[in-house]
């Protein structure tokens, strides 16, 4: 049955294309009106160089936003499917960092007094490579201020919150790999991504509702002028930044949140 019902959508679509204007047809409806539009029109209105992010983030608004929905909801169903809730372990393992000895403890008992010299580990702990860590600490802050300069530069360039939110994961992850997951962990925990990634959601559509208890549209960030103490234009353009803002923090808190989740099976132990 599923496979019958695979190939008639897939018929039906085919069937559909015969109405598409010819590839690169210069008299289709995108070529004529659409795309000029937005070329002779977008500075004048956005103050934005980059023509993608001033359809992206101001024309087509409505539909990045719920993208950006869809990706905090892909991060909800994730943790739902894969996050396992389980008690302690009656076994908990620890590693003597002085001599490297894995010391076995039953629930229950306590480590001596010096108990600060003892790392929990889990029973697959592999010890750390010196050169990726080092490497990796070099790395990473790089990658961030790329990252925050990818956001901030979708204006003029290539870049913008999704790409700028996909580095800044990246980032995240790279050092939850040449460290691990519980050092990851404590830098953004499990929690802190998934409010940040609600609040990038929540960035993106509160700046809607502003323009609409400024008596505008919705989105509509021209309406934003006399907050910013800008003209509508320049404040439209300010208006794209502050939900490309929204738009990174959420992309890169996903990420993160199913990168916890997958390379622990769900558990939050040690991870990679």
């Amino acid at each position: 049955m599923g496979l019958i019902t695979v190939v008639l959508c897939g018929a039906m679509l085919l069937f559909g294309t015969a109405d598409f204007p010819g590839w690169g047809d210069p008299q289709s409806p995108a070529s004529s009106h659409v795309s000029p539009y937005y070329i002779e029109k977008s500075i004048p209105q956005t103050s934005v160089p980059n023509i993608v992010t001033a359809v992206l983030a101001d024309y087509r608004g409505y539909d990045t936003m719920f993208e950006t929905t869809v990706i905090f909801t892909a991060g909800i169903a994730c943790f739902f499917l894969l996050r396992i809730q389980r008690k302690e372990p009656e076994i908990r393992y620890y590693r003597h960092i002085p001599t490297g000895i894995t010391l076995r403890v039953e629930k229950g008992a306590k480590l001596p007094e010096d108990s600060k010299v003892f790392e929990r580990i889990d029973t697959l702990y592999t010890p750390h490579d010196l050169i990726i860590k080092t490497t990796a600490r070099l790395v990473i802050p790089f990658l961030l201020i790329f990252a925050l300069y990818v956001i901030t530069h979708g204006h003029y360039g290539p870049g913008g919150g999704f790409q700028g939110g996909v580095i800044l994961g990246a980032a995240i992850i790279l050092f939850a790999i040449s460290y691990d997951l519980r050092s990851a962990s404590r830098k953004l925990s499990e929690r802190a991504a998934a409010l940040l990634s609600a609040a990038g959601v929540f960035i993106y559509a509160g700046t809607g509702a502003f323009c609409l208890l400024l008596a505008s549209n919705f989105l509509d960030y021209g309406a934003l002028a006399s907050i910013l103490g800008v003209d509508p234009v320049t404040a439209r353009s300010h208006g794209i930044l502050i939900v490309e803002i929204g738009v990174g923090a959420t992309v890169m808190a996903v990420m993160v949140w199913i990168y916890y989740n997958l390379s622990s099976r769900g558990k939050h132990d040690e991870g990679l």
